[in-house]
Protein backbone atom coordinates (compact mmCIF):
# COMPACT_ATOMS: atom_id res chain seq x y z
CA UNK A 1 0.00 0.00 0.00
CA UNK A 2 1.47 3.49 -1.07
CA UNK A 3 0.48 5.88 1.70
CA UNK A 4 1.38 9.89 1.18
CA UNK A 5 2.03 11.14 4.37
CA UNK A 6 1.09 15.11 4.31
CA UNK A 7 1.77 17.53 7.30
CA UNK A 8 -0.60 20.25 7.77
CA UNK A 9 0.87 24.24 6.85
CA UNK A 10 2.69 26.89 9.54
CA UNK A 11 0.65 27.24 12.33
CA UNK A 12 0.46 30.55 14.09
CA UNK A 13 2.15 29.76 17.75
CA UNK A 14 5.81 31.21 19.49
CA UNK A 15 8.85 29.63 18.21
CA UNK A 16 9.18 26.74 20.94
CA UNK A 17 6.04 26.33 22.50
CA UNK A 18 4.70 22.99 23.28
CA UNK A 19 1.57 22.87 21.27
CA UNK A 20 0.92 19.15 20.01
CA UNK A 21 -2.72 18.50 20.90
CA UNK A 22 -3.94 22.29 21.34
CA UNK A 23 -6.33 22.80 18.44
CA UNK A 24 -3.84 25.74 17.23
CA UNK A 25 -4.22 28.86 14.66
CA UNK A 26 -2.70 28.67 11.38
CA UNK A 27 -0.47 31.36 9.91
CA UNK A 28 -1.61 33.98 7.73
CA UNK A 29 0.50 32.10 4.78
CA UNK A 30 -1.75 29.38 4.94
CA UNK A 31 -3.36 29.79 0.90
CA UNK A 32 0.18 30.18 -0.23
CA UNK A 33 0.61 27.28 1.52
CA UNK A 34 -1.80 25.48 1.02
CA UNK A 35 -2.33 26.01 -2.61
CA UNK A 36 1.58 24.23 -2.97
CA UNK A 37 0.21 21.35 -1.64
CA UNK A 38 -2.71 20.76 -3.65
CA UNK A 39 -0.24 21.24 -6.56
CA UNK A 40 1.93 18.72 -5.06
CA UNK A 41 -1.18 16.38 -5.03
CA UNK A 42 -2.95 17.30 -8.01
CA UNK A 43 -2.14 13.95 -10.16
CA UNK A 44 -2.78 11.72 -7.22
CA UNK A 45 -5.62 9.63 -6.77
CA UNK A 46 -6.52 8.38 -3.45
CA UNK A 47 -8.37 4.91 -2.58
CA UNK A 48 -9.01 7.02 0.95
CA UNK A 49 -7.89 9.73 2.79
CA UNK A 50 -7.60 10.21 6.40
CA UNK A 51 -7.06 13.22 8.74
CA UNK A 52 -6.34 14.24 11.96
CA UNK A 53 -9.69 15.72 13.76
CA UNK A 54 -7.43 19.08 14.62
CA UNK A 55 -8.22 22.01 12.70
CA UNK A 56 -4.59 22.72 11.35
CA UNK A 57 -4.82 19.00 9.61
CA UNK A 58 -8.56 19.36 8.85
CA UNK A 59 -8.16 22.76 7.29
CA UNK A 60 -5.58 21.28 4.71
CA UNK A 61 -7.09 18.42 3.84
CA UNK A 62 -10.43 20.28 2.84
CA UNK A 63 -8.50 22.76 0.79
CA UNK A 64 -6.60 20.07 -1.16
CA UNK A 65 -10.33 18.64 -2.50
CA UNK A 66 -11.11 16.14 0.97
CA UNK A 67 -13.47 17.68 3.25
CA UNK A 68 -14.92 14.26 3.87
CA UNK A 69 -11.44 12.81 4.88
CA UNK A 70 -12.12 10.62 7.93
CA UNK A 71 -10.98 12.21 11.02
CA UNK A 72 -9.08 9.54 13.35
CA UNK A 73 -7.99 10.70 16.71
CA UNK A 74 -4.73 8.00 16.77
CA UNK A 75 -3.11 10.47 13.84
CA UNK A 76 -2.86 13.05 16.39
CA UNK A 77 0.09 14.73 17.77
CA UNK A 78 1.81 14.17 20.47
CA UNK A 79 -0.32 14.64 24.08
CA UNK A 80 2.30 17.19 25.98
CA UNK A 81 -0.48 17.43 28.49
CA UNK A 82 0.17 20.22 31.72
CA UNK A 83 2.84 21.87 29.12
CA UNK A 84 0.46 21.95 25.73
CA UNK A 85 0.70 25.98 25.05
CA UNK A 86 3.80 26.57 27.45
CA UNK A 87 7.24 27.92 25.99
CA UNK A 88 9.69 25.56 26.95
CA UNK A 89 11.46 28.36 28.89
CA UNK A 90 8.55 28.68 31.08
CA UNK A 91 8.11 25.08 32.32
CA UNK A 92 9.29 24.61 35.52
CA UNK A 93 8.33 21.14 35.84
CA UNK A 94 11.74 19.44 37.04
CA UNK A 95 10.60 16.38 35.07
CA UNK A 96 11.26 18.66 31.88
CA UNK A 97 14.64 17.29 32.13
CA UNK A 98 14.17 13.79 32.55
CA UNK A 99 11.73 13.96 29.38
CA UNK A 100 14.70 15.76 27.46
CA UNK A 101 16.97 12.84 28.54
CA UNK A 102 14.64 10.35 27.24
CA UNK A 103 11.78 11.60 25.53
CA UNK A 104 11.25 8.40 24.07
CA UNK A 105 10.04 6.82 27.12
CA UNK A 106 9.60 9.62 29.89
CA UNK A 107 6.10 10.64 29.96
CA UNK A 108 5.29 14.40 29.94
CA UNK A 109 2.92 14.73 33.21
CA UNK A 110 -0.51 14.03 32.23
CA UNK A 111 0.58 13.17 28.57
CA UNK A 112 2.66 11.05 26.52
CA UNK A 113 5.78 9.92 25.72
CA UNK A 114 6.94 9.56 22.28
CA UNK A 115 6.95 5.42 22.75
CA UNK A 116 3.20 5.70 23.34
CA UNK A 117 2.46 8.51 20.45
CA UNK A 118 4.05 5.72 18.26
CA UNK A 119 2.43 2.88 19.81
CA UNK A 120 -1.22 4.81 19.39
CA UNK A 121 0.30 5.71 15.19
CA UNK A 122 1.48 2.04 14.83
CA UNK A 123 -2.54 0.63 15.81
CA UNK A 124 -3.86 3.19 13.16
CA UNK A 125 -1.31 1.36 10.78
CA UNK A 126 -2.05 -1.97 11.76
CA UNK A 127 -5.27 -1.45 11.12
CA UNK A 128 -4.97 0.12 7.56
CA UNK A 129 -2.57 -2.45 6.51
CA UNK A 130 -5.90 -4.81 6.90
CA UNK A 131 -7.84 -3.19 4.37
CA UNK A 132 -7.30 -3.57 0.35
CA UNK A 133 -6.36 0.21 -0.29
CA UNK A 134 -3.96 0.59 -2.96
CA UNK A 135 -3.33 4.49 -2.39
CA UNK A 136 -3.53 6.63 1.13
CA UNK A 137 -3.69 10.14 1.98
CA UNK A 138 -2.97 10.97 5.60
CA UNK A 139 -3.02 15.03 6.69
CA UNK A 140 -1.07 14.63 10.01
CA UNK A 141 1.41 16.09 12.18
CA UNK A 142 5.33 16.12 12.42
CA UNK A 143 5.43 13.48 15.27
CA UNK A 144 2.88 11.27 13.19
CA UNK A 145 4.79 11.64 10.05
CA UNK A 146 8.06 10.57 11.87
CA UNK A 147 6.33 7.71 13.49
CA UNK A 148 4.79 6.48 10.44
CA UNK A 149 8.39 6.32 8.96
CA UNK A 150 9.69 4.43 12.14
CA UNK A 151 6.60 2.04 11.05
CA UNK A 152 7.49 1.66 7.31
CA UNK A 153 10.99 1.01 8.48
CA UNK A 154 12.41 4.03 6.11
CA UNK A 155 13.94 5.72 9.05
CA UNK A 156 16.07 4.61 11.71
CA UNK A 157 14.17 5.84 15.52
CA UNK A 158 17.82 6.96 16.56
CA UNK A 159 17.54 9.89 13.22
CA UNK A 160 14.04 10.17 13.58
CA UNK A 161 14.41 13.49 14.78
CA UNK A 162 17.18 14.39 12.45
CA UNK A 163 14.80 15.45 8.95
CA UNK A 164 11.16 16.44 10.84
CA UNK A 165 9.14 17.19 7.63
CA UNK A 166 8.79 20.87 7.23
CA UNK A 167 5.44 22.04 7.19
CA UNK A 168 3.31 21.24 3.90
CA UNK A 169 5.35 18.69 3.30
CA UNK A 170 4.69 15.72 1.98
CA UNK A 171 6.43 11.87 2.36
CA UNK A 172 5.83 8.57 0.57
CA UNK A 173 5.98 5.26 1.84
CA UNK A 174 5.11 1.98 1.30
CA UNK A 175 3.04 -0.45 3.87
Amino acid sequence: MEIYLIRHTSVDVPPQTCYGQTDVPLKDSFQEEAKKVAQNLERVTFDKVFTSPLSRCVHLANYCGYAHAEKDARIMEMDFGEWEMKHYDEIRDPRLQEWYKDFMKVSVPGGESFKDQFRRVSEFFNELRTQSFNRVGIFAHGGVLICAQVYAGTVALENAFSSITPYGGIIKIQI
